[in-house]
């Protein structure tokens, strides 16, 4: 008898052992700011490939911006349909909006979205136009009896009240405050989902911003603001991938039955994978127009990024027979370009927007008010505090000990004088501080303007000595 007890707890233990829910592995592998960079895509199909045959559930995520930014991309017969071809046989499962989904106009996102295989959610847009499809503001997916929700979130912060970019994009369409409309959302979902995932392009200050009020969800897979994120904030993971595809995200997050027990992140290169065969087949199709690649003209010596800007500048000066010429840091695309011939496939990499020349006659006193406006921007905070706006004339920018501009120094221009300035219709539509007389946009594009001057002044001889600076006051 005595046996008999002494067998009962370690009976009822094993019992209890064998009911205690197994642990699970939930895998989100997440690209942010891909801008169009369908030459990665090998190295990206050979990482998720590989994930796939080892992890027990994936999913895989983008944070916005994807189809613009690459001459072969957007010049393709159909504008955009490679990388949404190449996301699609990757068999993407979610994804948000970017801002630069808005850069060809509401009519091409409409077909877009009519063309992706995998679902696009967003909570802060609402549209009363016929050509522009309302987003479900959430999904949620199963993965092994794991039920995954999946909120979307695009900035509204640098319009002020809709994404960055030019207003005519975004005419008929409404941006409700993405962190009201995310916490909206995570209320609604968190009952009945048992892992929940915000995927914001609201850039990773807001979303630290938005974290720290405390939130319903677990992660947050981000975007816009080209950094590399793994930090916890109130509890809650925050991630970001940075751009152009260098690296893509792995979110672990471990569960017991329906509970959480773990989540880590890591960021990982995706120089390190060979390149998918079949996927670098289709890439190479998408890189075989003669003509993007046939070199126009070349630079004597490698332009750095102030190089690029300083050029830019100029040639927006020069062919609006300006002045001036000023260009904002924003609107220029690539990091550098190599000494060596130059096509039309590596102007469009720097350009690809349509960007459009605008003239204005401005004193120096209506420059030195847009330039302070942006460098205390409050509002597009990444943008702020430091040289935003490259000019073809020098000039310092005079702060105080907390960084905040007090004044322009402009050594070679006359006070009171009125002068014809160039600059992006970027620029002339969206800054806060910009007056002038005279104003209109050209139809002259910024891209043709650069290619023509190529042509026209090749070999191009790079300045890529900093005309602008900040001065600290002591």
């Amino acid at each position: 008898m005595k046996r008999r007890i002494l067998w009962l707890p370690l009976l009822l233990a094993a019992i209890l052992a064998s009911c205690t829910p197994r642990e699970r592995t939930l895998v989100l592998l997440s690209t942010n700011d891909m801008h169009a960079r369908i030459q990665r895509f090998p190295q990206l199909a050979a990482a998720v490939a590989a994930c796939r045959d080892t992890a027990q559930y994936v999913v895989l995520v983008d944070a916005g911006d994807r189809w613009t930014g690459n001459a072969y991309v957007d010049m393709a017969p159909t504008p955009g349909m490679p990388i949404l071809e190449l996301m699609n046989a990757l068999r993407y499962d979610v994804a948000t909006l970017g801002n630069h989904e808005f850069d060809r106009g509401q009519a091409y996102l409409g077909r877009m979205l009519d063309s992706v295989a995998f679902e696009v959610v967003c909570a802060n847009v609402v549209s009363d136009t016929c050509t522009f499809p309302q987003m479900a503001p959430y999904t949620v997916l199963e993965r092994g009896g794991v039920r995954i929700g999946f909120v979307g979130v695009v900035t509204n912060y640098e319009g002020p009240g809709h994404p960055a970019g030019n207003a005519s994009s975004f005419a008929g369409l409404e941006f409700p405050d993405p962190q009201r409309m995310a916490a909206r959302c995570g209320a609604e979902l968190r009952g009945r989902v048992d892992v929940l995932v915000l995927v914001s392009h609201m850039g990773d200050d807001r979303d630290e911003e938005y974290l720290a009020t405390g939130t319903p969800y677990d992660v947050v897979i981000g975007g816009h603001t080209h950094v590399v994120r793994d930090t916890l904030v109130g509890g809650v993971l925050l991630t970001q991938t940075g751009k152009n595809l260098a690296n893509v995200g792995v979110t672990t997050i471990r569960l017991k039955g329906r509970k959480v027990v773990g989540r880590e992140f890591r960021v990982v290169p995706l120089d390190g994978y060979d390149p998918d065969p079949a996927c670098a087949e289709r890439v190479a199709h998408y890189y075989a127009d003669p003509e993007l690649n046939r070199p126009i003209g070349e630079f004597a010596s490698t332009a750095d990024a102030w190089g690029v800007a300083n050029w830019m500048a100029d040639a927006v000066a020069d062919e609006a027979d300006a002045e001036i010429g000023i260009y904002h840091v924003g609107g220029v695309r690539l990091d550098s370009i190599p000494a060596g011939g130059v096509g039309t496939a590596r102007i469009f990499d720097l350009e690809p927007f349509g960007t459009q020349i605008a003239r204005i006659g401005m004193t120096p006193a209506q420059l030195r008010r847009l330039i302070v406006t942006k460098y205390n921007d409050t509002e597009n905070r990444k943008e702020s505090h430091r040289v935003d706006l490259v000019a073809t004339t020098p000039y310092e920018i005079i702060t105080d000990h907390r960084d905040s501009a007090l004044d322009v120094r402009f050594p070679r221009l006359a006070e009171g004088r009125r002068y014809r300035v160039a600059m992006s219709d970027y620029v002339y539509r969206n800054y806060k501080g910009l007056e002038g007389t005279d104003g209109r946009i050209t139809d002259q594009k910024v891209a043709d303007v650069l290619l023509e001057e190529l042509a026209d002044d090749s070999p191009v001889v790079p300045d890529n000595r900093p005309r602008q600076r900040v001065v600290r006051l002591r």
